[in-house]
């Protein structure tokens, strides 16, 4: 998922507002306790006031798996609320 080029310097703008928007701080605290990376530390890669790192990318790299999962069940959520909604309209 990562280069050499990407460890050095914060993730992307992309990465992180996608990553913020699809995980919670229980997310964090499961993939910490997971990876032994640390709460602090995947936060701020997360919120990109610190650098990816080849330690640190593992922890990046579940976190996103979580987050797509998360925003697939999302999409799941709000189909089944606009479905609802419209039988009601």
């Amino acid at each position: 998922m990562f280069s050499e080029n990407d460890y050095g310097k914060p993730i992307s703008e992309k990465l992180s507002i996608i990553l913020r928007r699809n995980t919670s701080k229980d997310d964090f605290a499961n993939i910490a306790a997971l990876t032994s990376i640390s709460f602090s530390t995947i936060r701020d890669v997360v919120y990109r006031t610190n650098s990816l790192t080849k330690s640190n990318s593992k922890a990046i790299i579940a976190l996103t798996k979580v987050a797509f999962d998360n925003s697939l069940a999302l999409q799941l959520q709000a189909e089944g609320d606009k479905k609802y909604l419209n039988d009601l309209l």
